[in-house]
């Protein structure tokens, strides 16, 4: 799997002083067309003889991210609490996109115990066996790419990307994308897929601001 860049630095044009940037959007369409087989479930002893539904993961969701962060990555933002969800056997969503310092909470919808633990270099844990009805949470200090398990349903796995600035979306049922608020300047846009970075490419937000459309297709 790629390394997900995460490197913060200050690009972009400066405004004149006393004035106000113009800022920009970027926005698209990430069109997915690899061939992504489901996870193939472990039975357990309980499950012999008769196969337990879970869900699928949408492993078509994408995150479109700036590699390089622009000026004003560095201010303080309020960081609201995510969730990833254990439902109907599979993690929901597949990949969740938060910026450092995030709470996530990992709600247990189903009506079995489930388990959540990583053992990513950025983020190590295990919040253990718990029951339906309940969550646990962790708060996310470091940037990079955790990958999130379950020990009793070997089929369940999400990713959670930690992100160093706020200029990242995750794409949406259709594969569309967008991020708001981006200074003047040229960046360099990186599509992460099912587990590492799928194309990059440089785009450019000019200094009346405006939106920039940025289309993907990831094969």
């Amino acid at each position: 799997m790629a390394p997900l860049l995460l490197t913060l630095l200050v690009v972009g044009a400066q405004a004149n002083p006393g004035e106000a940037p113009r800022l920009g959007t970027i926005r698209g369409v990430v069109d997915v067309r690899l061939d992504l087989p489901a996870t193939a479930q472990r039975p357990s002893v309980s499950e012999i003889g008769a196969a337990a539904p879970h869900d699928a993961p949408d492993r078509r969701r994408s995150v479109v991210y700036f590699e390089t962060a622009p000026q004003g990555a560095f201010e303080d933002h309020e960081r609201p609490r995510a969730s990833l969800e254990q439902k109907n056997e599979s993690f929901v969503p597949y990949v969740l996109p938060v910026i450092t310092g995030t709470i996530v909470d990992f709600p247990n919808r189903d009506r079995t115990f489930h388990n959540v633990f990583s053992l990513s270099k950025a983020q190590r844990f295990d919040l253990g066996r718990y029951a339906a009805g309940r969550f646990k949470s962790v708060r996310f200090d470091h940037a990079g790419v955790v990958r999130v398990f379950c020990d009793i349903h070997s089929h369940m796995n999400a990713f959670i990307l930690v992100f160093a600035h706020r200029f990242f979306a995750a794409t949406d049922e259709s594969g569309a994308y967008r991020i708001d608020n981006v200074p003047p300047g040229t960046y360099n846009l990186a599509v992460w897929t099912d587990g590492r970075v799928r194309v990059e490419r440089s785009v450019r937000v000019g200094e009346e601001g405006g939106t920039v459309t940025q289309d993907f297709v990831v094969e």
